[in-house]
């Protein structure tokens, strides 16, 4: 009888099912006894060590050598799709394989989005504070529908919001580095550069992954650039928007607010007061990185990720979209 496969599982609410996928195809979970959260850089080794596979959450780092310390390690599976935090070139350098959850919550973010645009624009925050102090009056609010919205990066949650707001016959921009005109005449998505985005749009979604290039790509300059009273909503990654500048242009009225799922606080901590001071503006709805953790949303990442890493360790082709390095074709 083949040996089990051992595949550490470090991110919280991984399911039974998806647990059960893993025992059911040749592999032993392991979980750890303290959330993922609390591991220090120096204790990944010893939990890590003789694994085939690591299922892994949103804190870990995996650098180089942390790859160089787990020779045994496959497949590095990250249960989302933002991979900011592997170093997937030391990943296929060594032969190993780099997996994201992809397609499994890019619908859960694209309602959570249009959720932070009717909050921020109606005013539901503002309204309901007032009300706790006895104040019922009325403050006018801002529709979604027939309003337009900009959409930065047309991935697979940046095409889900634009398929939820066409209900609200919004008008719809987007950019993107490789625009499918054919796929945005369907979906009556008009591509455009950034700066006519910025200029046009009354609310403005961002769905880009983070990299070097597209870091800090709001900032001040371009909080300027939105029309007088638009709203921002981030639920892609702290550190897509300057949370200092945003601060700042929220504080001069010149945005109408903005609905938060991330913040660049999240992995510098010394940004962490500037996004305390954001969550207590008035016009701003926050969520703790949370736009992707619905009931539903962690139980169809927790499965595919699963799929993944059998797929992996069996030699067979992972669900399309996840591996995104591969290093057993350069062996």
């Amino acid at each position: 009888m083949a040996a089990l496969r051992r595949v550490v599982v470090t991110p919280p609410n991984f399911d039974a099912a998806a647990l059960d996928y893993l025992r059911a195809h040749g592999c032993e979970p392991v979980l750890p006894e303290k959330p993922e959260a609390q591991f220090t850089p120096e204790e990944w080794p010893a939990l890590l060590a003789g694994a085939d596979g690591w299922i892994i959450g949103p804190a870990p780092h995996v650098t180089r050598d942390l790859v160089a310390a787990l020779p045994a390690c496959r497949v590095f599976a990250r249960r989302g799709v933002g991979y900011e935090r592997l170093d997937t070139n030391a990943i296929a350098e060594a032969g190993r394989v780099a997996a994201i959850a992809t397609g499994g919550n890019d619908a859960s973010v694209a309602d959570a989005a249009v959720g932070l645009m009717l909050a921020v624009g109606r005013r539901m925050r503002e309204q309901q504070n007032a009300m706790l102090s006895g104040d019922w009056s009325i403050r006018v609010s801002t529709d979604l529908y027939r309003m337009t919205v900009g959409i930065i990066g047309m991935g697979r949650s940046g095409r889900a919001l634009a398929q939820r707001l066409r209900g609200f016959e919004s008008k719809l921009l987007a950019v993107t580095p490789r625009p499918d005109l054919a796929w945005g005449e369907t979906a009556g998505v008009a591509f455009t550069d950034l700066a006519a985005l910025l200029r046009e749009s009354d609310y403005v979604s961002i769905h880009a992954p983070l990299t070097p290039a597209t870091r800090r790509l709001i900032g001040a300059a371009e909080l300027a650039a939105m029309k007088p009273g638009a709203i921002l909503i981030n639920t892609a990654r702290g550190g897509l928007v300057d949370d200092r500048a945003l601060l700042e242009t929220l504080r001069s009225g010149h945005l109408g607010g903005a609905g938060l799922d991330v913040f660049e606080g999240e992995s510098d901590p010394a940004l962490k007061p500037i996004a305390q001071e954001l969550l207590a503006l008035p016009n701003v709805v926050a969520t703790p990185h949370s736009a992707a953790s619905t009931r539903q949303g962690l139980a169809r990442t927790n499965m595919i990720i699963a799929r993944a890493v059998v797929a992996v360790l069996d030699g067979t082709q992972p669900p399309e979209g996840c591996v995104i390095a591969d290093g057993r074709r350069s062996l």
